[in-house]
């Protein structure tokens, strides 16, 4: 991956990243409805897959961090 092809983030905003791994034994549907899951009910998308050759998906899920401004 190449820092210079991604678009720089906005300004303000932070990311959080989880990394997630699955093994060749899963098929394609049960990571896709596993990762559905985690994206409604916690708020994530996906940020890259990678298909190693060994058949191993390695998934990049990220988050807004949403910080609370404090109003006097």
């Amino acid at each position: 991956m190449s820092r210079a092809l991604r678009r720089p983030p906005t300004p303000g905003v932070e990311w959080e990243f989880d990394k997630v791994s699955f093994s060749r034994e899963f098929s394609r549907n049960v990571v896709t409805r596993l990762l559905v899951e985690r994206a409604e009910h916690g708020g994530w998308e996906l940020d890259r897959v990678r298909i190693g050759p060994d058949g191993t998906r390695r998934v990049v899920l990220r988050r807004k961090i949403i910080r609370a401004v404090r109003t006097a």
